[in-house]
């Protein structure tokens, strides 16, 4: 199913704006304290609202461009690219790009407790506009959330909500750049970069070489964070993703372990039954009869 809308409104943007409606029946879902109503992409936006007021909690990262951020009755704050802020519901807000310019605006609007739950446990900047800045790790998440939203399908909304929760995190922690948030900054991009070397062998010497940092440091970093030594975590990510393609294609498995660096499709068998308690073949048929 394509949920995509791509379509032109001068009014709004010179470019193409890019809309993803959640299609699906919320009762379907298994994360429902966040379920994300929308994401929208307005490249170019040069719109500017005045006394805007939403139904739904909204989370907007602007990625190029500047503008400002105004609550009613407050004063203007200034949106830069990197820039964060929060529209809640029933309150009035001007904001837009300046006059004459642009911004390049990604959002996405959110209903659920888990917000609520953000904003007592978490220091969420729900009135001013927070610089977590630009780089390519945030802008893969984002397009990886889109990308899990325009699939219609009910896991991956599911993910796409758990994806979105973990960016804000990022985003917030970033806010604060102390010594120790610099650490868990470089941590969590290293991580971020494993994640995204499922699809190929993983050779630790070179990857600990890749992020200059010495493959002893890199083994005990990995363990202190997640638990697990390095090539377990990797395994980890690797079956996690197998079980999601498993769900989600009909690819052999044969075929899927080959995507993941597994050659040995025996092997892979053996290790996905070690960390999951069930073959391949069997988690798959298990998981279709259930649907």
């Amino acid at each position: 199913m394509n949920n995509m809308v791509k379509f032109m409104d001068y009014m709004i943007s010179t470019e193409p704006i890019r809309v993803i409606d959640l299609t699906l029946d919320p009762a379907k879902l298994s994360v429902r304290s966040l379920v994300i109503r929308n994401v929208g992409h307005l490249p170019g936006r040069t719109l500017f609202r005045h006394d805007a007021v939403f139904d739904h909690w909204a989370i907007v990262y602007i990625a190029g461009g500047s503008g400002s951020f105004q609550i009613k009755g407050g004063s203007p704050q200034r949106v830069k690219a990197g820039s964060l802020f929060f529209f809640q519901p029933g309150v009035v807000y001007n904001y837009g790009p300046d006059e004459g310019g642009y911004w390049d605006e990604f959002y996405f609007t959110v209903k659920g407790s888990r917000m609520e739950e953000w904003i007592r446990d978490w220091p969420i900047p729900v009135r001013t506009v927070a610089h977590p800045g630009v780089d390519a790790s945030q802008q893969n998440r984002i397009d990886r959330i889109f990308a899990l939203m325009e699939s219609g399908q009910p896991a991956n909304a599911d993910r796409a909500a758990l994806l979105l929760e973990a960016t804000v995190f990022e985003w917030i922690q970033r806010q604060q750049p102390s010594p120790a948030n610099v650490k868990n900054a470089r941590l969590a991009q290293l991580l971020e970069d494993l994640s995204q070397s499922l699809y190929e062998p993983f050779d630790a010497k070179a990857f600990a070489e890749r992020h200059h940092w010495s493959l002893s440091t890199l083994r005990r970093t990995v363990s202190e964070y997640t638990g697990f030594a390095l090539h377990e975590y990797v395994h980890r990510l690797k079956i996690a993703e197998a079980k999601n393609r498993l769900l989600n294609t009909d690819q052999p498995v044969k075929e899927i372990a080959a995507s993941l660096g597994y050659n040995d499709v025996f092997y892979f068998s053996r290790l996905f039954k070690k960390l999951s308690g069930e073959a391949p073949k069997l988690f798959r048929e298990q998981r279709q009869s259930q649907r």
